[in-house]
């Protein structure tokens, strides 16, 4: 593929990556980690304020909204960090972010806990924390060969597993002291940015763009597929935020567990995709992307057919959530392989910006329309039927109009 105007490429990427490389990868999952982590802190929360009446007497929407609004920031921040970095690199912007991540975080825990709308303006700021996934696809990419990048940025990806230590360490934090999960928190962020800073480089051989910040970002949202990987990883990614953060308050609804229990479950859900995310991309690398994402579509559409029809929790339950778990944590591995592939590598930031906002952004919109549909019909069928039907659409896509585009000469 040649390059594209607006991009400078320099020396490509050795055809077998070096100690160096790994350990790049590794700091940059570690990243992803604890921003994540800083960003999934309220979603615990939610069905436990509303239980005690910390913020008030606030409804099941009231609690949706709570825990969609850092995911919106966070996905539609990645379309300005993801461009940013192409052209400042991770070395910079990884530390940037996890310190502007410190201030809302501390805000929370020890000034915002007071009512709703605190906890919205300043969960508007926790959003910062989810750009950091817009940061490392670029940085990893540009340190392995095509070979292994489906594989590295799978491994990357296993750092939205951040969700997972959120929901294990949150609640039973929170009960010893309501400040305490985010004291710790904000001094991870803050060990992390000294050590990114100190250890991180931006690989020798990366491509940086030249031009404007919008420039580039427009000249990126006219790219046919990037719009494809944009729906594709809206369903795949959007699907796991979306039970990350809701499925405490779902199963706490619908299977009327207590937080703590509803938490562990969830964490649970987290850990499968987080495992399945780096096997994604693996199996991307050797059976080909569209051959795992239409995989993974078909899982995730049988098991959110079967959820829907609120099957007994142990064995059936539990196979169909932890079924689509896997699906969409590979799937979101195999999507990313794809981008590393079919994007010039000047443009991967920026492509990863907008495909990663609209992944999060399907993660932002389930759960307002779950808590919407439950009001009205005290049931979750309708929208996990949804999510099948949805998921249906994307196998269709991926098997058509998104293979041609891979498969046509550069």
């Amino acid at each position: 593929m040649s390059d594209s105007p607006g991009t400078t490429t320099t020396q490509a990427a050795p055809a077998k990556a070096n100690g160096k490389a790994w350990t790049m990868l590794i700091m940059a999952t570690i990243g992803f980690a604890v921003n994540f982590w800083a960003w999934a802190l309220l979603s615990p929360l939610g069905p436990l304020w509303a239980q005690d009446g910390t913020l008030g007497n606030i409804t099941e929407g009231d609690v949706a909204l709570l825990v969609a609004v850092p995911v919106i920031v966070g996905s539609l921040g990645r379309i300005i960090v993801g461009a940013l970095t192409d052209k400042h690199g991770g070395r910079v912007m990884f530390p940037l972010v996890s310190v502007a991540t410190i201030v809302p975080v501390l805000v929370i825990g020890f000034f915002a806990q007071s009512s709703l709308i605190a906890i919205l303006i300043t969960g508007f700021f926790l959003g910062i924390g989810g750009t950091a996934f817009a940061i490392g696809v670029p940085f990893v990419n540009a340190w392995f060969p095509p070979s292994q990048r489906g594989l590295a940025i799978g491994i990357f990806g296993a750092g939205m597993g951040g969700t997972a230590i959120s929901a294990l360490t949150t609640v039973p934090l929170y009960k010893n002291s309501h400040s305490l999960p985010f004291l710790i928190t904000a001094v991870a962020l803050a060990i992390y940015a000294v050590a990114a800073w100190l250890i991180m480089r931006d690989a020798p051989g990366r491509s940086t763009p030249t031009g404007s910040l919008v420039s580039r970002v427009v000249a990126n949202s006219k790219l046919s597929i990037t719009w494809m990987l944009a729906f594709l990883y809206a369903v795949a990614f959007g699907g796991y935020v979306a039970f990350s953060v809701y499925l405490p308050s779902y199963l706490k609804v619908a299977y009327e567990l207590d937080p703590g229990d509803a938490a562990n479950r969830m964490a649970g859900f987290v850990l499968i995709a987080v495992i399945c995310r780096p096997v994604g991309g693996w199996l991307a690398d050797k059976l080909g992307a569209i051959e795992v994402l239409s995989g993974c579509f078909l899982i995730v559409a049988i098991g959110a057919t079967i959820a829907s029809t609120t099957p007994i929790l142990e064995h059936l339950g539990t196979f169909a959530f932890l079924g689509m778990a896997a699906a969409l944590g590979a799937g979101s591995g195999a999507t990313f392989a794809l981008i590393a592939k079919v994007t010039e590598p000047g443009r991967v930031g920026g492509v990863t910006g907008i495909v990663g906002a609209a992944g999060g952004l399907g993660g932002f919109l389930p759960p307002l329309l779950m808590g919407y549909i439950y009001g009205r019909t005290e049931s979750y069928s309708l929208g996990l039927l949804l999510l099948a039907i949805t998921a249906m659409v994307a196998l269709i896509m991926t098997v058509t109009v998104v293979k041609k585009k891979q498969d046509a000469p550069a």
